[in-house]
């Protein structure tokens, strides 16, 4: 008897950022031979790029992050530590927000700050490293076809690749509604919640009493904000943000002037002490965008659509490599088991698009807030609102039961059913009928910072150096 090999199934993912590098990690792990198109030339080393214009910002790779892309690329961990990625708990990071400085503490989660770009370095080795992925590198998708079960994709006239299952991963740029449309297949509408918000993000270098970078939220009422993140080599990723009117510009000269106008000094007082390395750069892409993909019943078979080119997050929230990572963790062991079908591919992409809920619902429901102000909130709204500002002041306050359910809510290490756990639910009614407690102080760290501090320091810097040397006598020359 003539026993013959299966055939191989193939994929291919358009994009190869970090949604698309993980799909095909996901893929890969699930007995694909998977191929990644993207349009740029990939740097041989870690440095920004240009179809990632936000790569030079601040990123946030939460806790349930980090732990999907190390199931996919087991030591991916070892690696950003070994590149010099600062770990810290969230928990121990002065944060100022609606209600006060949150109280310093270890009951978050631990992250690894490291710059978008040796971070997608990293992870691009790994998966390059797995014998079942092939990168194509400019490659421009201009559409796609089918041809019985297969999917076919064009640069216009000319056949780029064919396979049994797509991928798109191609961001905020997709064309895949317009593809779809061509198709004569449907193109759901988008859900959008646009605030407006704008950064502006600057590298540093430099020594500060600090280890774990600090945060001033921007909001409702105080629509300015800054972060400050330690990052490989000594560096530091200064952020400044604001809604509309309030955004920062490009010029170097008003960095500083913007942070120095953020209702807390802290991160002014950082950069102070910090020595520049390079231009301040913008980024202002920012709005939630999702689409509602695998919704209809003509949703084709063997199409997948994750990351941002189903749903893009204010990335002010640091949700955006998180949901990838995570959708990536459900796409591999859901293709495993992939019938082929256009009924099967209803269901994973449905599953996909879960993910984004809790993800959506925190960084619409706060954006929302900005956008209309005056909006007149439904009953539930208004219900959701008073709870949720009762768990933040109790937070600030120090209520160990409420910083539990935020530090897993905002890590996605957990539901919104977590706001409402018997122990958050204690709190809560007992607070009734009594003031709140008042918030945390501002952390003594801080105090370190100040410009007054700083001269001190200069002078005790000063002094060491025209001190004289042990056992020696100044010239009298």
């Amino acid at each position: 008897m003539i026993v013959t090999a299966p055939p191989t199934r193939t994929a291919v993912v358009i994009g190869a950022s970090f949604a698309g590098l993980l799909a095909a990690a996901a893929a890969a792990r699930g007995g694909y031979q998977v191929t990644l198109l993207e349009r740029d030339r990939l740097p041989t080393v870690a440095e920004p790029r240009p179809g990632v214009p936000q790569g030079t910002q601040a990123h946030i790779l939460l806790h349930r992050g980090l732990l999907a892309i190390e199931s996919l690329l087991p030591g991916i961990e070892r690696d950003l530590l070994d590149a010099g990625g600062v770990p810290f708990n969230t928990g121990q990071m002065p944060s100022l927000g609606d209600y006060g400085w949150m109280p310093q503490n270890d009951l978050a989660y631990d992250i690894i700050s490291i710059s978008r770009p040796l971070l997608e370095h990293l992870v691009r080795q790994r998966v390059l490293a797995l014998d079942q992925v092939t990168i194509r590198e400019e490659v421009k998708v201009a559409g796609v076809s089918r041809e019985g079960r297969h999917w076919q994709l064009h640069d216009h006239d000319r056949l780029v690749a064919r396979t049994d299952v797509l991928i798109d991963a191609s961001g905020r740029s997709s064309r895949l509604p317009h593809w779809l449309a061509e198709l004569g297949l449907t193109a759901p509408e988008a859900a959008v919640v646009d605030s407006r918000l704008g950064y502006a993000g600057r590298r540093y270098r430099g020594t500060v009493p600090i280890h774990t970078g600090a945060v001033v939220f921007a909001t409702a009422t105080e629509q300015t904000g800054a972060l400050v993140l330690p990052i490989e080599n000594g560096d530091w990723l200064v952020c400044a943000a604001g809604y509309g009117e309030h955004r920062p510009d490009r010029e170097n000269e008003e960095f500083e002037t913007f942070l120095d106008a953020v209702r807390d000094p802290v991160v002014a007082d950082i950069a102070r002490r910090l020595e520049p390395q390079g231009d301040v750069a913008i980024h202002r892409q920012t709005a939630n965008r999702r689409i509602p993909y695998g919704s209809s019943r003509d949703w084709p078979a063997g199409l997948f659509v994750v990351g941002d080119a189903m749903c893009a997050f204010n990335p002010v929230y640091g949700q955006g490599i998180t949901v990838a990572a995570s959708q990536a963790q459900l796409l591999r062991p859901a293709l495993a088991r992939f019938d082929g079908s256009a009924r099967t591919t209803r269901r994973i992409q449905r599953r996909l698009a879960a993910v984004t809920n809790l993800p959506w619902a925190v960084s619409t429901s706060e954006d929302t807030r900005i956008v209309d102000p005056n909006r007149r909130r439904t009953p539930v709204e208004l219900a959701t609102g008073w709870w949720t500002g009762r768990m933040v002041a109790l937070a600030a306050g120090g209520d160990t039961a409420s910083i539990r359910a935020f530090a897993r809510v905002y890590h996605l290490m957990g539901t919104p059913l977590l706001m409402f756990s018997p122990a958050v639910v204690r709190s809560i009614v007992g607070s009734l009928g009594r003031p709140l407690p008042p918030p945390g102080p501002r952390p003594e760290v801080l105090a370190e910072l100040t410009p007054a501090a700083l001269r001190q320091a200069q002078g005790a810097q000063g002094a060491v150096q025209r001190a004289p040397a042990f056992g020696r006598t100044p010239s009298t020359r």
